[in-house]
């Protein structure tokens, strides 16, 4: 190699490996482009035996152990009818066992805009369909009016028709119309989903029988890796309403005679039939994070396949399972290793288990170690075989194990199925409540499901990512590193709502019974219940100072004497009022600024501005250490006003306000000025700093007081000469004169030997008065050097009482304001003549609404920013709350953004149900008692199990 660079072959070969190098880069790329991308559950919504409404209290039956199987419910068929132990009578079933839902023929039809009528006519299935996809989006925190319009897919599996059996599929044709011959379709009830949320994503049903909906999420991941649909819902419902299905599994042999669903175990005698509703909510995994989604478990990877040519239609395929299996481990990238539980589709047939547990053996075993098993379980022992929703069951447990890191008892086995060969596989029988145990980092398991009809599919779940930690937590005013921290926010604000009464009391309820478990998060519970939980007419708004009050004031909103009327939500007019001087006081929005991101930018922003016009800080005038401070001097008064009131308005505006107008007492326009957009905050302070610099260097000497009587009254009686003028007309009887101290003593005394009440104002000088002429041209000069624009919004005037128009964009207009008398009370008539319905007063004080009060009257609502005195939060989220349950919308998670917004599970909606069932003698012969053609001796031990076997059983 020469002194001037490498040679020749060695650039060649460098060339070359550098090139290799973009090649293997690319390869991997690829390859990581073409492995499909996990898909996250963000949302549950379940309804399942043993009153597991839900996905909280469908784990704390799996944790407890419980086994839901009981008997047929009096309101389905005459068991004594249908029931015979020899399954070769023809039209009877040999088992009373059964794990059912209660309230079937129950239904929130107005909920969903649906007539009475219609939903008579709707099989159960399509309505407990309806009310679990919202319970699922409620559960992923996605307001299901907000998907209107969305490519949101819904796929489902429906198996069973029974309730067809009264109306389409009876020999009463007096019993099919309109509503009955699409209530019972299962297109129907699949594509009505979509149209009661205004989804516009895919929407199918499938029956494949047992893996119906195991399949269906397999379909809805497919679609996401598609980008056919940007969320999905995914599931499958089952009802067991007439007892011919049950009558036809008894033929196949297919039911446990003993009433209990064994799997694993030697006393396998077949399946118990059980019913319920399961729903997921879906979404790739990169949309989820990226939305901060509370992400449950990740769906890693899938496959599905069918039998072939068996033994047998609804024989179990060994090689045909095992496929699917290694399939899905592909799909997903996992080695069979690193599966640590399978839910397994455990029917607990003497056939079927034997076959699943070696298929499983042949592919996880040569993976695990006796000491290092495969576990695995199944949640038929628990609630019955859901058929068409089975694996949806299977799913959802699966995913609450691995969300909580803890595997669950399998329930109902007591000897190992010797069928099984236990002792050569590595594969163990959950039978304890356990952590995982591979740890909490990296945590896997499967699910299979296969169907009657030969389909098979196999799911590999992961546990979710670890969520970003929260950024730094918020800082004392000053707002530097070395400040200490800020003292907790002391009020926060629950919003709820409801499309009736009776559900907003109930949904109080629950919200009183969610706030008094050990580990609710009030704060928590706040932000995730008014950022993601839809916003309906029956409103109510609670602010408390923690979990004790939040519960108190809930009680309160639960019991019937609470009645508020329904609000209709709406684009409401609202008036911003500005509070003019003599409202200050020290500490004046502190609790604000220590806690709200967008008022202390705004509030800093003014003071870095305000500061270079003035002796001190402002901050240390606003907020003193000590108990002296000069702020009722008008030299800081003014500019302390104009930037409380301004960063008041934008943290309202943030919120999602959008005042229809702005109106300002005095001082306060200029505030209102400057968010309507007349001038820069730069030049609203130029003004104001000068404006108040100018009055403070004043010779003293002038007066102002408040008159409680007419103008009229107050004008004919003013001295000659210009020595007392109307400073402002605040009312109909509250007028307050300004001017010369001797003048103002003097109609004082008279107005007061009159019967007028007056009260002397604590002022430094006489504003609005001539007494103001002095300043007038210095202040003239500064006004000029200020840029004016239209303003973006409507400024009602202090001079004229009316809308301003081009005069605001006049330096004479703000010159002449600093003398004249404000219009007040002619302002407030405006704001109401042009429908505003909604005053909100910016300032320190609930001042200008005091004084509005006689124009605005009850029908408006009158909404304080602050009080003195009392807490910044709890006045101005009492306001929010109030302006809410009038039926008036905010930017729901702006009003969140200062605090760490993990979503928390919440209580789900309390639906008013009613009963809606088809009547008639096709109905009632199901239940109409009849002799048995085939007697049951008097010892029958299927009488005596229907009858002792507890509805619920804890093992």
């Amino acid at each position: 190699m020469s002194a001037s660079g490498p040679s020749q072959d060695t650039r060649v070969l460098l060339e070359n490996a550098v090139k290799k190098i973009r090649e293997l880069k690319r390869e991997l790329q690829e390859s990581m482009e073409k492995r499909p991308e996990p898909i996250a559950l963000i949302g549950i919504g379940c309804r399942f035996p043993g009153g597991a409404n839900g996905a909280p209290a469908f784990w704390n039956l799996l944790q407890q152990g419980q086994c839901a199987i009981g008997e047929v419910p009096a309101e389905r068929w005459n068991v004594d009818h249908y029931l015979d132990r020899d399954p070769d009578v023809a039209g009877r079933m040999y088992t009373a066992a059964g794990a059912f839902i209660n309230d079937c023929d129950q239904f929130d039809a107005e909920f969903f805009g649906i007539t009475p009528r219609e939903a008579q006519a709707m099989d159960p299935q399509h309505r407990l369909l309806l009310e679990v996809c919202y319970e699922s989006l409620e559960d992923a925190g996605l307001e299901a009016e907000s998907l209107a319009e969305t490519r949101t897919a819904v796929i489902v599996g429906i198996g069973s028709d029974d309730y067809s059996r009264f109306s389409t599929a009876s020999s009463d044709g007096s019993m099919i119309d309109a509503y009955t011959s699409l209530g019972t379709a299962r297109s129907i009830g699949v594509g009505r989903i979509a149209y009661v949320l205004g989804l516009q994503g895919p929407v199918l049903q499938l029956d494949t029988s047992c893996s119906s909906s195991l399949l269906a999420v397999h379909l809805a991941c497919q679609n996401l890796r598609n980008h056919e649909s940007d969320l999905a819902l995914a599931g499958g419902v089952n009802l067991m309403l007439t007892p011919e299905l049950s009558i036809s599994f008894s033929k196949l042999r297919a039911l446990s005679p003993t009433g209990l669903c064994r799997t694993f175990d030697e006393k396998a005698d077949g399946y118990v039939r059980g019913e319920g509703c399961g729903v997921v909510v879906l979404k790739r995994l990169s949309d989820a994070i990226a939305a901060g989604d509370n992400i449950i478990a990740v769906i890693k990877g899938s496959a599905a396949n069918h039998d072939g040519k068996s033994n047998g239609m609804t024989a179990p395929n060994g090689l045909a399972q095992e496929k699917v299996i290694k399939a899905a481990l592909e799909n997903a990238g996992i080695q069979a290793s690193q599966v640590d539980y399978v839910e397994a589709h455990g029917t607990g047939t003497p056939l079927g288990d034997p076959i699943e547990v070696l298929s499983l053996g042949r592919v996880y075993g040569p993976g695990h170690q006796p000491q290092q098993p495969l576990y695995v379980g199944s949640v038929k022992a628990n609630i019955g075989h859901l058929e068409a929703g089975a694996g949806i069951a299977a799913l959802i447990k699966a995913a609450l194990m691995v969300r909580h890191g803890t595997i669950v008892p399998h329930v109902n086995f007591s000897v190992p199925n010797p069928h099984i060969p236990w002792g050569r596989l590595p594969i163990k029988v959950a039978t304890n409540l356990m952590p995982w145990p591979t740890g909490s980092d990296s945590r896997h398991a499967a699910i299979s499901a296969f169907g009657m009809s030969g389909t098979n599919v196999h799911m590999v779940l992961e546990n979710a990512p670890l969520p970003q930690q929260p950024t730094a937590s918020l800082t004392a005013p000053g707002n530097t590193d070395s400040a200490p921290a800020a003292p907790p926010r002391e009020s926060h604000l629950l919003l709820l709502s409801a499309k009736s009464l009776p559900s907003l009391r109930q949904l109080a309820a629950r919200y009183q019974d969610w706030l008094a478990r050990p580990d609710a998060d009030w704060e928590a519970i706040c932000a995730s219940t008014n950022i993601t939980r839809a916003k309906y007419r029956f409103r109510a708004a609670l602010v408390a100072n923690g979990k004790d009050d939040a519960i108190a004031r809930a009680a309160l909103i639960a019991s019937s004497d609470f009645a508020p009327q329904a609000s209709k939500a709406s684009r409401k007019k609202v008036a911003l009022l500005f509070t003019g001087q003599g409202s200050q006081y020290p500490g004046m929005g502190q609790a604000l600024y220590q806690h709200s991101k967008v008022f202390r930018e705004h509030f800093d922003q003014c003071m870095s501005l305000i500061d270079s016009h003035l002796p001190q800080p402002l901050r240390d005038v606003i907020w003193p250490a000590g108990s002296d401070s000069p702020l009722n001097q008008t030299l800081y008064t003014q500019p302390a006003l104009f930037a409380l009131e301004v960063s008041l308005a934008r943290l309202w505006m943030a919120w999602g306000v959008r005042p229809a107008l702005v109106l300002g007492h005095s001082v306060g326009e200029f505030a209102a000025a400057c968010i309507a957009g007349v001038f820069s905050l730069e030049d609203g302070v130029k003004l104001i700093c000068a404006r108040a610099r100018l009055m403070y260097a004043l010779p003293a000497g002038g007066k102002m007081c408040a008159v409680q009587a007419a103008p009229e009254t107050v004008l004919a009686r003013l001295p000659q000469g210009g020595r007392v003028a109307m400073g402002a007309i605040n009312g109909e009887q509250q007028i307050v004169l300004s001017g010369e101290a001797a003048a103002i003593d003097e109609i004082s005394a008279r107005l007061t030997a009159e019967g007028i009440r007056v009260t002397a104002l604590d002022v430094s000088h006489a504003f609005h008065s001539p007494l103001m002429q002095p300043m007038l041209a210095d202040f003239r000069a500064v006004a000029r050097q200020v840029r004016y624009s239209a303003p973006s919004m409507d400024v009602v005037s202090n001079v004229s009482g009316t809308i301003a128009g081009p005069e605001l964009m006049d330096p004479e207009y703000w010159v002449g304001h600093v003398s004249a008398c404000v219009q007040f009370h002619q302002g407030i008539r405006v704001a109401q003549q042009v429908g505003c319905t909604h005053f909100i007063e910016v300032g320190p004080k609930p001042v200008l609404l005091g004084m509005a009060r006689d124009v605005i009257g009850e029908q408006a609502v009158s909404l304080p920013s602050l009080r003195q005195g009392k807490g910044e939060w709890d006045t101005l989220l009492a306001s929010v709350g109030l302006a809410f349950a009038g039926g008036m919308d905010f930017d729901y998670a702006a009003l969140h953004q200062d605090q760490a917004q993990l979503r928390v599970a919440l209580p789900s909606y309390p639906f008013e149900h009613k009963r809606y069932w088809l009547s008639g003698p096709t109905v009632s012969r199901y239940r109409k008692p009849s002799p048995l053609t085939h007697s049951v001796p008097g010892g029958h031990p299927l009488v005596g199990h229907r009858l002792s076997l507890p509805l619920t059983k804890v093992v």
